[in-house]
């Protein structure tokens, strides 16, 4: 084919049932994702949010350890987490895994949660594993079409629709009632769900 010709009537329409199988894939990945009782955990950061210094652990990655743990509390006494991240350069992952170590060492909630969440990551290859890869599409989803929270203003794909929905199904939801209350909220039972959206990375310390 010469530069500059238009791709012939059959590659447009091989295309386009490549990108139906896609989705019809993905689709289906999803809704077997509900079936077996999936659950998706997600820290979603605003694209400008003001950042923090390296020496603590992100706030993202402490909200998601939060409902991790809530998620596993109520799956009975016995019931422990793993947390597995898509393989990262070898300093960025000492840095993460001295966060961590921190977090859950010298601080009162890591302590708490470390019962419950195994604070030691594992790092994969995410093209090996069938996990991650579902973990990467469900957040590739989110970032472009859900929107859960007034604050997400950002343009999404609305072909994308009936994918984000079956996204937020698999949302978990826990209740405790000696969660801190934020002020103006009087309900005895303060509801987490297990996507959080952060628009400032900061500590509180460091926003004042």
């Amino acid at each position: 084919m010469k530069v500059g010709t238009s791709v012939p009537d059959v590659t447009r329409r091989e295309l386009a049932a490549l990108g139906q199988a896609k989705i019809a894939f993905v689709q289906r990945m999803l809704e077997l994702c509900g079936q077996f009782r999936m659950r998706a955990f997600a820290s979603v950061v605003k694209q400008d949010a003001n950042r923090q210094g390296r020496d603590f652990l992100r706030k993202d990655y402490s909200y998601l350890f939060e409902r991790f743990f809530y998620f596993l509390e109520d799956q009975g006494e016995a019931a422990t987490g793993l947390v597995v991240f898509d393989e990262l350069e070898k300093s960025q992952a000492h840095i993460l895994v001295d966060q961590m170590a921190r977090y859950f060492s010298d601080t009162a909630r890591g302590r708490t949660r470390s019962s419950r969440v195994i604070p030691e990551p594992f790092f994969v290859h995410s093209d090996l594993t069938t996990a991650v890869q579902v973990a990467d599409i469900i957040a590739y989803i989110i970032s472009w079409n859900v929107r859960f929270t007034a604050g997400m203003t950002a343009a999404k794909r609305e072909e994308l629709d009936d994918l984000g929905q079956l996204v937020m199904n698999l949302r978990y939801k826990a209740v405790r009632d000696d969660y801190p209350l934020r002020p103006g909220i009087t309900m005895d039972d303060y509801t987490i769900w297990s996507f959080a959206y952060i628009d400032d990375l900061r500590p509180r310390f460091e926003r004042i």
